[in-house]
Protein backbone atom coordinates (compact mmCIF):
# COMPACT_ATOMS: atom_id res chain seq x y z
CA UNK A 1 0.00 0.00 0.00
CA UNK A 2 1.19 3.23 -0.88
CA UNK A 3 2.01 5.83 2.04
CA UNK A 4 0.77 8.84 -0.90
CA UNK A 5 -0.92 8.02 -3.76
CA UNK A 6 -0.93 9.30 -7.16
CA UNK A 7 -3.40 11.92 -6.44
CA UNK A 8 -2.04 12.94 -3.11
CA UNK A 9 1.24 13.64 -4.67
CA UNK A 10 -0.75 15.86 -7.26
CA UNK A 11 -2.06 17.56 -4.33
CA UNK A 12 1.57 18.27 -3.24
CA UNK A 13 3.85 18.97 -6.29
CA UNK A 14 2.54 21.20 -9.23
CA UNK A 15 3.91 19.12 -11.87
CA UNK A 16 1.78 17.15 -14.71
CA UNK A 17 1.71 14.75 -16.93
CA UNK A 18 4.45 14.19 -18.61
CA UNK A 19 6.47 16.11 -16.05
CA UNK A 20 5.08 14.41 -12.79
CA UNK A 21 7.80 11.78 -12.22
CA UNK A 22 6.44 9.76 -9.31
CA UNK A 23 3.93 7.28 -9.27
CA UNK A 24 3.55 7.02 -5.53
CA UNK A 25 5.53 7.01 -1.88
CA UNK A 26 5.83 4.09 -0.84
CA UNK A 27 8.06 5.39 2.67
CA UNK A 28 8.10 8.84 4.48
CA UNK A 29 10.00 9.83 7.64
CA UNK A 30 10.86 13.10 8.72
CA UNK A 31 14.19 13.37 7.13
CA UNK A 32 13.61 10.28 4.21
CA UNK A 33 11.52 9.34 1.40
CA UNK A 34 11.18 6.31 -1.22
CA UNK A 35 9.14 6.95 -4.54
CA UNK A 36 8.18 4.84 -7.33
CA UNK A 37 8.51 5.49 -11.14
CA UNK A 38 7.01 2.67 -13.09
CA UNK A 39 8.90 3.30 -16.91
CA UNK A 40 6.42 2.64 -19.44
CA UNK A 41 7.08 2.30 -23.32
CA UNK A 42 4.58 4.93 -24.02
CA UNK A 43 7.00 7.68 -21.76
CA UNK A 44 6.95 10.97 -24.64
CA UNK A 45 10.80 10.78 -24.06
CA UNK A 46 11.45 7.20 -25.78
CA UNK A 47 10.65 8.52 -29.09
CA UNK A 48 13.38 10.53 -29.07
CA UNK A 49 15.84 8.69 -26.88
CA UNK A 50 16.95 6.28 -28.42
CA UNK A 51 14.87 4.73 -31.18
CA UNK A 52 15.45 1.47 -31.12
CA UNK A 53 16.80 1.48 -28.01
CA UNK A 54 14.87 3.43 -25.42
CA UNK A 55 16.90 4.84 -22.21
CA UNK A 56 15.13 7.10 -19.76
CA UNK A 57 17.43 10.06 -20.55
CA UNK A 58 19.71 11.03 -16.95
CA UNK A 59 18.11 14.48 -16.67
CA UNK A 60 14.65 12.88 -16.06
CA UNK A 61 16.32 10.45 -13.69
CA UNK A 62 17.42 12.83 -11.63
CA UNK A 63 14.57 15.04 -12.03
CA UNK A 64 12.34 12.03 -10.59
CA UNK A 65 14.20 12.38 -7.42
CA UNK A 66 13.95 16.20 -6.85
CA UNK A 67 10.72 15.58 -7.13
CA UNK A 68 10.60 13.02 -4.47
CA UNK A 69 12.73 15.19 -2.37
CA UNK A 70 9.98 18.27 -3.02
CA UNK A 71 6.95 15.85 -1.84
CA UNK A 72 9.12 15.26 1.27
CA UNK A 73 9.98 19.33 2.19
CA UNK A 74 6.48 20.02 1.40
CA UNK A 75 4.36 17.43 2.78
CA UNK A 76 4.93 19.30 5.98
CA UNK A 77 4.76 22.85 5.08
CA UNK A 78 0.86 23.75 6.41
CA UNK A 79 0.60 26.71 3.40
CA UNK A 80 2.41 24.29 0.41
CA UNK A 81 -0.50 25.72 -1.81
CA UNK A 82 1.64 28.99 -1.86
CA UNK A 83 5.15 27.48 -2.06
CA UNK A 84 7.51 25.50 -4.86
CA UNK A 85 10.49 23.55 -4.17
CA UNK A 86 13.07 24.79 -6.78
CA UNK A 87 16.33 22.74 -7.48
CA UNK A 88 18.91 25.14 -6.52
CA UNK A 89 22.12 22.66 -7.46
CA UNK A 90 23.16 18.90 -8.10
CA UNK A 91 26.21 17.47 -7.28
CA UNK A 92 28.15 14.29 -7.82
CA UNK A 93 25.61 12.97 -9.86
CA UNK A 94 26.33 9.34 -11.44
CA UNK A 95 24.71 7.02 -13.78
CA UNK A 96 25.90 3.61 -13.21
CA UNK A 97 23.16 1.61 -15.53
CA UNK A 98 20.19 2.43 -18.21
CA UNK A 99 16.56 2.58 -16.91
CA UNK A 100 14.71 1.21 -19.97
CA UNK A 101 10.64 0.33 -20.01
CA UNK A 102 9.59 -2.03 -17.65
CA UNK A 103 11.55 -0.86 -14.92
CA UNK A 104 10.82 0.64 -11.80
CA UNK A 105 12.83 2.88 -10.24
CA UNK A 106 12.93 3.19 -6.46
CA UNK A 107 13.21 6.84 -5.69
CA UNK A 108 15.19 7.16 -2.05
CA UNK A 109 16.10 10.98 -1.09
CA UNK A 110 17.95 12.09 2.42
CA UNK A 111 18.25 14.73 4.40
CA UNK A 112 21.55 15.90 5.03
CA UNK A 113 21.43 19.51 6.08
CA UNK A 114 18.16 21.87 6.41
CA UNK A 115 17.62 25.44 7.00
CA UNK A 116 14.35 27.38 6.87
CA UNK A 117 13.96 27.20 3.26
CA UNK A 118 17.10 25.22 1.80
CA UNK A 119 17.85 21.78 1.88
CA UNK A 120 20.50 19.84 0.83
CA UNK A 121 19.42 15.82 -0.09
CA UNK A 122 21.23 12.78 -1.49
CA UNK A 123 19.37 10.33 -3.67
CA UNK A 124 19.40 6.89 -4.92
CA UNK A 125 17.64 5.48 -7.86
CA UNK A 126 17.77 1.81 -7.94
CA UNK A 127 16.00 -1.09 -10.08
CA UNK A 128 15.88 -4.12 -8.45
CA UNK A 129 18.12 -4.17 -5.97
CA UNK A 130 20.97 -2.54 -8.38
CA UNK A 131 22.00 1.51 -8.26
CA UNK A 132 21.14 3.02 -11.69
CA UNK A 133 21.91 7.08 -10.54
CA UNK A 134 23.12 8.70 -7.78
CA UNK A 135 23.17 12.54 -6.63
CA UNK A 136 23.56 15.02 -3.74
CA UNK A 137 21.33 18.35 -4.90
CA UNK A 138 19.93 21.39 -2.69
CA UNK A 139 16.36 22.64 -3.18
CA UNK A 140 14.91 25.97 -1.92
CA UNK A 141 11.38 26.50 -0.47
CA UNK A 142 9.87 29.97 -2.02
CA UNK A 143 6.83 31.32 -2.41
CA UNK A 144 5.04 31.32 -6.16
CA UNK A 145 4.35 34.59 -6.01
CA UNK A 146 7.88 35.59 -5.74
CA UNK A 147 8.84 33.24 -8.11
CA UNK A 148 6.02 33.94 -10.62
CA UNK A 149 7.22 37.53 -10.49
CA UNK A 150 10.07 36.53 -11.97
CA UNK A 151 9.44 35.26 -14.72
Amino acid sequence: MPVLDINEIRDILPHRYPMLLVDRIVELEAERIVGIKCVTQNEPFFQGHFPGFPVMPGVLIVEALAQTAGVLVLKHVEDRHRKLVLLASITSAKFRRPVVPGDTLRLEMKILKRKASVAVMVGTATVDGLVVAEAEMMCTLTDKAEAEALS
